[in-house]
């Protein structure tokens, strides 16, 4: 296994001045004189700024390490027999005729999606505001579910709050116009509550003011475990937030921390949100609540927790008949988690699927209610999407992935402001995105003069989650799936020992030996 690399990352913009030590990361010699290029030499200078990958507020980083097994030490089954979900027919089985359309259904609801993948939750953080109207967009005209993140109301700097209770947020209103304008009957767009948003009564006003179809309760993962980090400039922003209820560090209204922000020695303050407690008891009425208030959905996010916690999850969620649980695992990452917590904090998401899957085979077997479950965690590409919803089949529906989804969003959007640069707003902008974006063609034939209104960076989204569906289908059609319903875990077999010991999956060269057999004689 290879770890990750401590005191030294592209994550915190540090590095070694010559070969460091395995173990510490530090410089085999340190020398007495050096300005301090590691992350211990940045850390004496810059303290506790470090701990988050750099620059805070506009990167979206990663995990470095390379876990055991991941979903590389897979591979997936093709075959040159018969068809599933489709006549055999070589006219009629090809692969643009592969089904990857699905329902999330829950106890009575359900939300059809044109794909079976879905963005990660942009919250509060300025990375996610930027980049919120592409990602609306993106996701609607996907026909995609869009999960909108914490603490967006009480980070609303123009927020109206009244008796503690929300009363107006210009920046929720904005997010959720942009998504209804762009809605066309797939996918539905969820808004995410964690502490905070609970006692500012978010739920309420965005079910009842602003029409949001769904809420997601959050357990952490705002920052990975320790809920939701967000970066503050300046003294009043800071001390408007610990007036509105956050934990906000160092202190704004401390004397001391006010002068040494002033001669920069505190360039920025830390905005925090509480640790959420989970109870039986208060989930279940926490779930009956927001139903009571009018969502049509109600979802569950948690994160990469010890088995017990992940058991509570799959078990309280049965009870309370979710309609989708979300279940991220270690790897994946944003700016807003500590960079040596994205590495060594959680269970990878593989190991936590293949505990997913043991605990809801156990539901099933004994007759409960069983959730449509969403997995993620550093997926981004269609073998992984295929290879999560096999190894979890029949429980795993969709694919959440927020990382990639802001990736080509950020780069639809960069390529959207160099054209302009070099082209104007007109005609030739027009053909110039038509030469850049592969999906812009299908776009225009689709929206016709309304194409002019889709910016780049949901350009970028569609194209790219466009390329997802025909990679996925292709390899459906491999497997001779024609519908996500059929794709199963024997579609998979397992190149190593130890990923067959962690997945149940056979190890390839045991697989099919009954039928090797029958044939061969």
């Amino acid at each position: 296994m290879s770890l990750s690399k401590p005191n030294a990352s592209a994550a915190t913009v540090t590095t070694t001045r010559v070969s460091p030590s395995p173990m510490s990361g530090l410089c085999v010699n340190c020398v007495d004189g050096c300005p301090g290029y590691c992350e211990v030499g940045r850390s004496a200078l810059r303290g506790r700024e470090i701990i988050y990958p750099q620059p805070f507020g506009k990167v979206i980083s990663g995990s470095e390490k390379d876990y055991p097994v991941d979903y590389s030490h897979f591979n997936i089954h093709g075959t040159c027999v018969g068809a599933v979900g489709c006549e055999a027919d070589p006219d009629k089985a090809t692969f643009p005729s592969v089904n990857v359309e699905v329902e999330i259904t829950g106890d009575g609801t359900k939300i059809p999606m044109r794909v079976p993948f879905f963005t990660g939750a942009l919250g509060s953080t300025e990375i996610a505001r930027v980049n919120w109207e592409g990602t609306a967009i993106g996701a609607a005209i996907s026909g995609s579910i869009l999960v909108c993140g914490e603490n967006v109301c009480g980070m609303d700097p123009k927020a109206e709050i009244k008796n503690g209770k929300i009363a107006h947020s210009p920046e929720l209103a904005r997010r959720v116009k942009i998504y209804k304008d762009w809605y066309d009957g797939y996918g539905t767009m969820l808004v995410q509550l964690n502490v905070e948003d609970t006692r500012l009564g978010v739920a309420e006003y965005a079910v009842n003011k602003l029409g949001v179809e769904g809420i997601e309760l959050k357990w952490g993962q705002g920052a990975k475990c320790i809920g939701g980090e967000v970066k503050l400039p300046t003294l009043d922003r800071a001390k408007q937030l610990k007036q509105r209820g956050y934990i906000v560090q160092p202190d704004p209204d401390n004397k001391s921390v006010q002068e040494a922000h002033k001669l920069g020695g505190i360039a920025e303050f830390e905005r925090h949100s509480r640790l959420g407690m989970v109870e039986e008891e208060s989930f279940m009425k926490e779930a009956e609540r927001v139903r009571k208030i009018g969502a049509k959905y109600v979802t569950l996010k948690t994160g990469a927790y010890r088995p017990v916690d992940l058991a509570r999850a799959v078990k309280y969620s049965s009870m309370a008949k979710i309609d989708l649980l979300t279940v991220d695992g270690a790897g994946g990452g944003t700016g807003m988690s500590p960079w040596r917590m994205m590495n060594e904090w959680g269970i990878p998401t593989v190991y936590l699927e293949c505990l997913l899957y043991k605990y809801l085979k156990r539901l099933k077997e004994k007759g409960e209610f069983v959730p449509c479950v969403a997995m993620a965690g550093g997926i981004t590409l269609e073998d992984h999407i295929f290879k999560a919803i096999a190894l979890g089949a029949p429980f795993v529906k969709a694919i959440c992935m927020g990382r990639s989804t802001l990736t080509a969003g950020m780069v639809g959007k960069t390529q959207g402001n160099l054209i302009e640069e070099a082209y104007g707003k007109g005609k030739e902008y027009e053909e110039a995105l038509l030469r850049t974006f592969n999906g812009a063609g299908a776009l225009k034939e689709k929206y016709g003069k309304d194409m002019k209104k889709i910016p780049p960076s949901a350009i970028g989204i569609w194209t790219y989650y466009d390329r997802l569906a025909v990679g996925l289908r292709q390899l459906m059609a491999g497997a001779r799936k024609f519908a996500l319903k059929y794709v199963d875990r024997n579609d998979l077999m397992s190149l190593t020992r130890e990923a067959a010991d962690v997945s149940g999956i056979p190890y390839l060269m045991d697989q099919d030996m009954k039928e090797v057999d029958n044939i061969l004689g």
